[in-house]
């Protein structure tokens, strides 16, 4: 095991995953010879030369729909967007046709491709740069929406997508780039998708989080000491979702905070208080809170404090369900 932060990580799963598979090609914008705009991965054009590591041109609907056209023909791409902002350009291929290709080839072809992509705010970028727009891709049938909050999810849930049989939105924290380091296992290490974790359990009260919220999240329990007995569930995928492990958790603890970086309406965080209130009405002794970003776009450099979502907006949270 090394100590390793999430760019090294997701470094080491690609580098291990083009070792084992041949099939499997990097392409996207500086991907090769600059090592990707945050140094993902740096090194790899070296090691496996340029047939298998692209550059590309300044086209994201064309990564994608070129990674599309491989993926249909035997390979396993892995696409990179550099932010999530900019892959809004690749909606059209990525919704008609990685999408919908399995159902409409009725199982004949099959789309075995990653778009990776760096997601949120927390680092003070430009506009375009900090986009936590998830639920455009949750909600089509047919892409799986995976997100890691450490290093060590950060390769297995990778390694994953890359082994999984159909088009895999990949989304890495910016924040969490760099923010912490943990062991990081070399060789054979999975995360299945489709299954979220459960960092630490609890009797009081259920806090749901993904990526860089997690962080946040254990941040908030730790200015609580120990006030309340909390359970926090780690989604990993946000499509399909692990309805299960979130309806047992609720069930157990009576109450739920969600967290999302994302703005408030119509997120991911709405459908997981849907979930709780079809299958765990009865159960909830508290409304469902939701703490999220406002509706607006997220503001340049100097407004980004006060709508990044930190430790003392989720503490709050906690405190008003435990008290209602």
């Amino acid at each position: 095991m090394v100590m390793m932060n999430m760019v090294q990580s997701i470094n080491l799963a690609l580098r291990e995953e083009m070792e084992r598979d041949t099939s499997v090609v990097l392409l996207g914008e500086d991907v090769g010879v600059d090592g990707g705009v945050f140094r993902v991965t740096e090194g790899l054009l070296d090691r496996f030369g340029t047939e298998r590591v692209i550059d590309t041109p300044l086209a994201e609907a064309g990564i994608a729909g070129v990674a599309i056209g491989m993926a249909m023909n035997g390979l396993r791409p892995v696409a990179e967007v550099q932010f999530m902002g900019f892959g809004y350009l690749t909606l059209n291929q990525m919704i008609c046709h990685a999408a919908r290709m399995r159902n409409r080839t009725r199982g004949r072809l099959t789309v075995p491709m990653v778009l990776r992509t760096p997601y949120g705010a927390g680092v003070k970028a430009l506009e375009h740069h900090s986009e936590s727009t998830e639920a455009l891709f949750t909600q089509i049938p047919g892409l799986k929406v995976v997100v890691p909050s450490t290093p060590l999810e950060a390769k297995g849930l990778l390694t994953s997508s890359i082994r999984d049989p159909d088009p895999v939105i990949f989304l890495e924290p910016t924040r969490s780039y760099r923010m912490l380091k943990e062991e990081v296992p070399s060789g054979e290490y999975t995360v299945p998708l489709s299954q979220a974790r459960v960092v630490q359990e609890g009797i009081d009260l259920t806090v749901i989080g993904w990526g860089a919220m997690i962080p946040q999240i254990q941040k908030a329990l730790d200015s609580l000491a120990g006030k309340f007995s909390c359970e926090v569930l780690d989604l990993r995928t946000l499509s399909p979702l692990d309805s299960n492990a979130i309806i047992r958790s609720v069930k157990k603890t009576g109450r739920c905070v969600v967290v999302q970086e994302a703005p408030k309406s119509f997120g991911v965080g709405a459908e997981i208080a849907a979930r709780i209130n079809e299958k765990a009405l009865l159960s909830l002794e508290a409304p469902v809170e939701r703490v999220a970003a406002p509706d607006i776009t997220i503001p340049l450099p100097k407004g980004e404090d006060y709508y990044y979502i930190g430790p003392e907006r989720i503490k709050s949270a906690i405190e008003r369900t435990m008290s209602f």
